[in-house]
């Protein structure tokens, strides 16, 4: 499937937030958003034209993908599903978002970015409930249990990523067992886990439009 293979700072700068999509450089002062955080181009500097109210709901749609590294066609899929679901659109939107395979092998603390992650399901060394899956988008079902590979955890990648993760908190709907390389999906994500930079309504009223 086709991917974003630009430089990950220059969206950062464009959306004017900081994603975290470059793992451990996001969080030290060569970080491009820390050093250059207006918008990108040769009028990133200049005076910015009013924002209208269209525009403020696509940055939030755009904010949301670039989070998550879902291109549009896949986007507007998952928007569907969490309309169509029971319940809120946008909390619906967010975890199905947040229940994707590669982004809860980030928030284990098993890849320092979303992007790493998506690699390394790609690259088999994925499991969940004992079988390799190698689709990033693959939606974690409550109970089930995720893990490196056993030839896999020896990889300078993943190492380096739970090593690095020392104090870093888990979220309530996750279980981890870093010493096994491990984690388990104990429920679904709830509003409380929402912690983005993201006002999901927005990107709702975009698509009702």
């Amino acid at each position: 499937m086709a991917r974003y293979t630009g430089a990950v700072c220059k969206l950062c700068r464009r959306e004017g937030v900081k994603l975290f999509l470059k793992g451990e450089r996001c969080f030290k002062d060569k970080c491009g958003f820390e050093r250059r955080s207006y918008a990108p181009g040769q009028h990133g500097q200049g005076r910015r034209p009013k924002i209208s109210e269209y525009s403020t709901q696509l940055r939030e749609k755009q904010k949301l993908k670039r989070i998550f590294g879902v291109l549009e066609r896949q986007f507007k899929t998952t928007f569907k599903k969490a309309e169509m679901a029971k319940g809120i659109t946008g909390e619906n939107l967010l975890q199905l978002l947040m229940r994707r395979l590669d982004n809860a092998i980030y928030e284990m603390g098993f890849a320092l970015s979303r992007r790493e992650a998506r690699q390394f399901i790609r690259h088999g060394h994925i499991l969940v409930n004992g079988k390799r899956v190698d689709i990033p988008s693959y939606l974690l079902k409550s109970g089930e249990i995720v893990e490196i590979a056993e030839k896999s955890r020896e990889m300078t990648g993943i190492k380096a990523a739970v090593e690095g993760q020392e104090g870093k908190s888990i979220p309530k709907w996750l279980e981890v067992d870093r010493a096994n390389f491990k984690g388990t999906v104990v429920s679904l994500p709830a509003k409380d886990d929402f912690m983005l930079p993201v006002q999901e309504q927005l990107v709702v009223e975009l698509y009702s439009r």
